[in-house]
């Protein structure tokens, strides 16, 4: 399997697991529909770098993953979801043909006014290394 696709796969049942817990849904693919229940998470895009040697091919997955919540100010809410993710993305070292350490995490929690309600936005860029 695709190293992307097989991270990606293992990254969603790990966080649907660990977030159902708290209430909170997670969703891949397209962006959830409009009424959906705030704060949630999204499995957003991916991006593969690969590079090889002569006998095996290693890289980096870089995973873009988002954090909506409709009460700006429980930005702290936003803070612990972001949180749940890294751990859960460090624990993750193994899948059926690929170790796995997290590399570089870029975290952002910005307002967003794409809506007409105001809107909490927390960014995860995490770089997955593999090989």
């Amino acid at each position: 399997m695709d190293p992307q696709q097989e991270l990606f796969s293992s990254l969603l049942v790990k966080l649907r697991k660990a977030f159902e817990q708290e209430g909170i849904s997670v969703y891949d693919g397209v962006l959830p529909p409009k009424g959906t229940t705030y704060p949630f998470v999204y499995l957003a895009e991916s991006q593969q770098v690969d590079a090889a040697n002569k006998t095996a091919i290693f890289g980096s997955v870089y995973q873009t993953i988002n954090v909506w919540h409709n009460e700006p100010h429980q930005r702290g809410t936003v803070s612990k979801c972001l949180l749940m993710i890294k751990q859960i993305s460090r624990t993750l070292e193994h899948t059926e043909n690929h170790a796995w350490s997290v590399g570089d995490v870029n975290q952002q929690i910005l307002p967003d006014n794409t809506t007409s309600e105001a809107l909490l936005h927390g960014i995860l860029n995490i770089e997955f290394k593999f090989s």
